[in-house]
């Protein structure tokens, strides 16, 4: 059986973010989000996942590319001069994996997302990682141990399989498979972790390598390709664009991709069933 998971990254990042995370949701196929803690607009976001029941919400761990939730004198081997997580993913995760002084605050730094997520009082659906970076082998250890202790069930793996990736678009070989071979070996140890853990994920996903870009033609070539098992179809939507989005971001073309009729009816018409995380097994040990 095919399962989806239709996910809008980024909720609380802005308004505009949030606006389109409630359109998709009331009028889309988008059934979950997760939500960024020190984001802009967390608490419109808060608000509007309350009057979302059936939208699930899980939690988006923001350690790079962003501000944390900590006074910045808290995390200080964490953050730049003013305040902000570094944006040189590999600099960031050099330090987070050598760095004792780095480790602990960084642990502190996701502890206390985990609290003020549960202080919402939303289901915990799932964990994931702005840029990822929940499958860095320091951050992993960390977010199992702690979000276990607030009721972590789930977590999201971007594993992006090469065949079905390239079949949908054919092009940028390199970088899907980059995407797929290269993040192999972490991955895998990621699923070992998850399993010994007793904590469920998702198969697949698609929107690694087209991230920004997701729009109706990219969405519905990927449909075709969709594997058996559980795939999560990750998006960034928002109303408009906005200052700091990237220059490739597509942000009000993924919107329409998620209310797109076509979309809609390809996945009912489909041996595709539509599914959150929170309905996930754990993995065999």
């Amino acid at each position: 059986m095919k399962r989806l998971i239709v996910t809008g990254d980024d909720f609380g990042a802005s308004t505009l973010v949030n606006e389109a995370i409630e359109q998709a949701h009331r009028a889309g196929v988008l059934n979950t989000t997760c939500l960024m803690m020190s984001g802009a607009a967390v608490d419109d976001a808060v608000r509007r996942a309350k009057r979302l029941p059936a939208l699930r919400v899980g939690l988006h761990v923001v350690l790079v590319d962003g501000r944390p939730l900590l006074d910045a004198s808290l995390v200080g081997a964490l953050v730049d001069a003013d305040g902000a997580f570094s944006t040189h993913l590999v600099r960031a995760g050099f330090r987070m994996f050598f760095s004792a002084r780095a480790r602990t605050q960084l642990e502190d730094e996701i502890r206390a997302q985990f609290e003020a997520f549960a202080t919402t009082g939303l289901p915990l659906d799932h964990v994931n990682g702005h840029n990822h970076m929940q499958v860095h082998p320091t951050v992993l250890d960390a977010i199992i141990r702690i979000g276990r202790e607030y009721g972590m069930k789930a977590m999201r793996v971007p594993y992006e399989p090469l065949g079905p990736s390239w079949r949908a678009m054919r092009q940028d070989l390199a970088a899907r498979a980059g995407n797929s071979l290269g993040l192999a070996p972490v991955l895998g140890y990621c699923r070992w972790r998850l399993r010994a853990a007793g904590i469920a994920c998702n198969d697949y996903v698609f929107g690694l390598s087209d991230t920004g870009r997701m729009t109706r033609e990219r969405v519905l070539a990927l449909l075709r390709e969709l594997p058996d098992g559980v795939t999560e179809m990750y998006f960034h939507p928002a109303s408009r664009r906005a200052p700091g989005m990237p220059a490739y971001a597509q942000p009000e073309a993924e919107l329409a991709a998620l209310l797109d009729p076509g979309v809609a009816s390809y996945i009912a018409d489909g041996d595709i069933k539509l599914s959150t995380y929170s309905q996930l097994e754990p993995l065999a040990s």
